[in-house]
């Protein structure tokens, strides 16, 4: 029946109806009320972590986020120390996280990620990014990679995306990791004498496996605990691992070390070092086995 009806009928029909309009419009009303604050939960914002060593970058992106309803800065910091205690006892979704705050971010980020609250997701943000550090970064658990010249609209749609579960990466960095990964996939399937690694690789790996620390296999190559950990991130990478648990399993697991002759063994002097150090043995398993604290540092 038209509403624009004028018949009798239609008046009487209309009239006839009005009551119960109105009796129904108040039973409506509630349900409205009552789906909306089952919906309201669902736009608590993003809570945000800013840690930069920089004041006016703090400053500028907690201005940026201010603009958003969904976005809420809950704690700033500008040293290492201070983003390990805030990322602990401050409840956050997403941090942002300057490369710059360490001399060694990847190590850095691992154990902002240990300490973090469950769930919280870092965001890297560095003036540049390399092939290694970007695979590494993703390795370690990074959900986004950002540049120090990025938009206010980009950075916004990043911490959005990140909240929500996805990886934000450019164009360069998603290469980069597809690489990565086709090269992990040709070496699981390569014999280990393509993996091309060096004398000095093989006593860090050896080292590794015999669980010694960065600092005593230092001791023992006779270099610093900082160049073990850079040919330990090459060596992350040849190997397609994530950290020394996987790169003892996979030297285990592979027999990467069967056959392997340490050069104290093949009558070669090992690498200098500013003090006498113990020669590295044999066991049974036949991987090379340091007695902890042989040798000095540099």
């Amino acid at each position: 029946m038209s509403l624009t009806s004028t018949s009798s009928s239609a008046s009487e029909h209309s009239e006839l109806q009005a009551p119960r309009q109105e009796m129904e419009r108040p039973r409506l009303r509630p349900d409205a009320n009552s789906h909306s604050s089952s919906v309201e939960p669902r736009h608590t914002p993003v809570r945000l972590i800013v840690a930069d060593s920089e004041a006016i970058f703090r400053v500028g992106m907690g201005k940026i986020f201010a603009l958003e309803k969904d976005l809420e800065v809950v704690a700033q910091t500008d040293t290492l120390q201070q983003t390990l205690g805030a990322a602990s006892t401050t409840p956050a979704d997403v941090i942002l996280f300057e490369a710059g705050l360490s001399p060694n971010p990847a190590d850095s980020i691992s154990e902002v990620i240990r300490r973090a609250q469950p769930g919280t997701k870092v965001i890297i943000v560095a003036h540049r990014t390399g092939e290694e550090e970007t695979v590494d970064f993703l390795r370690r658990g990074v959900r986004g990679i950002l540049t120090r010249s990025v938009s206010p609209d980009l950075l916004v749609r990043c911490v959005r995306k990140v909240a929500a579960g996805e990886t934000w990466l450019d164009n360069q960095a998603i290469n980069w990791v597809i690489e990565a990964y086709r090269v992990q996939a040709e070496q699981g399937t390569s014999p280990k004498h393509q993996l091309r690694l060096s004398e000095k690789e093989m006593m860090i790996i050896g080292g590794v496996t015999q669980g010694l620390k960065n600092k005593d296999i230092a001791q023992e190559v006779g270099t610093t605990e900082q160049v073990v950990k850079n040919y330990l991130r090459k060596i992350y990478d040849k190997l397609g691992v994530s950290d020394r648990l996987e790169l003892a399993l996979y030297s285990m697991h592979r027999r990467l070390l069967d056959g392997y002759v340490p050069l104290s063994a093949r009558g070669v002097p090992p690498p200098a070092t500013s003090g006498p150090a113990a020669s590295p043995h044999v066991n049974s398993a036949g991987s090379p086995a340091w007695p902890n604290g042989a040798g000095k540092k540099e």
